[in-house]
């Protein structure tokens, strides 16, 4: 069960003469009084009891009292602590008869509880660690934070190579009229040689034909001339007739072929290779820039993945408030980074947090509410009496929303308030308050 405090009593601390407070078991119970009357000091002396020497004020002793601080508090399970003489020695007395000192006191008290602007104060990401510590997905979420952070910075890497490949290809130029290949040079002549060969073999053809005609031409005149060898010439004539006959016969289909386009291309090559080049180099900045595209769309599925498991932890873990969460390292509350929320939105988050730390600590102690409004102070105590929290609070005002009111140094009754009348039902017991004058302490010769 978590422990709350019952009732305490103060004096000649800091500017506290003698004060009395039985706190609301749940809800807010406000100290309120002008300035420099002693509100805060009745939350100093709260600390000091129960958080020990550390929250002991550097001038603890109200200014021109001859008796040291005497500091007692009752706890919700009867547990008496006490501060007292000299050297305001700690006492705590255990209903159950267990010893006790600040090591019993470290056991339910809750830090933060007594020191909330120590939580107030810390980063925002001092914030979101301690909420993911107490929820228990702290380190999980570290290194689902570390992978995302990684993925990231490669898929950045990975973006700026790809935009510049892009970049890169599109301001290449390219030339449709060109082969998909380079042109070989070698091959180019090669061909134009084979072609060479077959058009000398068909000039060796012609020129075999010329031959002959003339031959047959001299063979003719030889007959005229030599008719005593008419019967061999004209054997000799119809033999060679016929050997005309084949030679012509096998030049009959022969065409040439034209070298004007090798010629042409091998006048071009340079040209054409260049184009080639071109366009094979546009054609590989855009397969690079395509594969460091898949790249980019891989990482930022990967990222998309990491995010939606550090989602997923969050939704299932067990909040201290609904709607707090952690976004990029920093503590969220409806979608509000803790700047952007109201000063209300500020406690009731660090309310809700100190309290999961401990929840044996079922009080807080807050100062300054001023900057509530009357309304939103109405609703903070709504709300801590629905969470079964103890509040004790400070606010510069005299008016109807106090428990008590502080007057130099001194707790008078809040006679403006009706009986039950307070926020969050906060009582004060304003019956055991004293008027604006101090009280006998009640814990002389022994212990309330």
């Amino acid at each position: 069960m978590a422990m709350k405090i019952n009732k305490l009593e103060i004096e000649n601390v800091k500017r506290v003469k003698a004060v009395k407070i039985e706190p609301s078991p749940t809800g807010l119970t406000i100290v309120g009084g002008n300035n420099n009357q002693g509100k805060t000091s009745v939350l100093d002396a709260i600390a000091w009891t129960l958080g020990g020497n550390k929250y002991k004020p550097s001038q603890a002793t109200r200014e021109g009292s001859v008796t040291p601080p005497h500091l007692s508090i009752v706890m919700s399970n009867g547990l008496i602590v006490e501060r007292r003489g000299k050297n305001s020695d700690l006492k705590v007395i255990d209903p159950n008869g267990q010893k006790g000192g600040q090591l019993l006191l470290n056991s339910f008290v809750e830090e933060l509880a007594i020191d909330l602007p120590k939580f107030i104060e810390s980063s925002s990401k001092e914030k979101a660690e301690i909420l993911l510590q107490i929820i228990g997905v702290g380190d999980q979420l570290f290194e689902l934070e570390r992978s995302e952070t990684e993925v990231y910075n490669r898929r950045h890497a990975i973006g700026q190579i790809k935009d510049q490949k892009e970049k890169f290809a599109k301001e290449m130029d390219y030339f449709t009229d060109a082969p998909k290949e380079l042109v070989s040079i070698s091959e180019l002549v090669t061909q134009q040689q084979e072609i060479l060969a077959r058009n000398g073999e068909n000039q060796r053809k012609r020129q075999q034909v010329t031959e002959i005609s003339a031959r047959f031409e001299l063979e003719r005149q030889q007959i005229e001339n030599m008719r005593q060898q008419l019967l061999e010439l004209e054997t000799k004539h119809a033999q060679t007739s016929k050997d005309l006959e084949t030679a012509q016969k096998s030049t009959k289909d022969l065409q040439d072929e034209s070298t004007a386009e090798l010629e042409k291309n091998l006048a071009e090559i340079d040209e054409i290779n260049r184009k080639v080049r071109v366009n094979l180099d546009k054609d590989k900045a855009e397969q690079d820039a395509a594969e460091y595209r898949n790249q980019y769309d891989a990482l930022t599925n990967q990222i998309e993945d990491i995010r939606k498991q550090k989602t997923d932890l969050l939704v299932n873990a067990a909040l201290p408030l609904p709607g707090l969460s952690v976004t990029d390292g920093e503590l969220t509350y409806n979608g509000m980074k803790w700047d952007n929320m109201s000063g209300s939105d500020q406690l009731k988050v660090s309310t809700a947090i100190v309290r999961k730390l401990k929840p044996d600590c079922g009080f807080i102690l807050l100062d300054k509410l001023e900057q509530m409004d009357m309304q939103t102070l109405e609703q903070f105590g709504q709300w801590l009496e629905q969470e079964g929290l103890q509040a004790i609070a400070t606010r510069v005002s005299t008016g109807d929303e106090c428990s008590i009111i502080i007057e130099d140094g001194y707790a008078v009754k809040n006679n403006t308030l009706p009986p039950g009348d307070q926020l969050g039902n906060t009582t004060a017991a304003a019956d055991t308050l004293q008027p604006a004058t101090k009280f006998e302490p009640t814990w002389k010769g022994a212990a309330f």
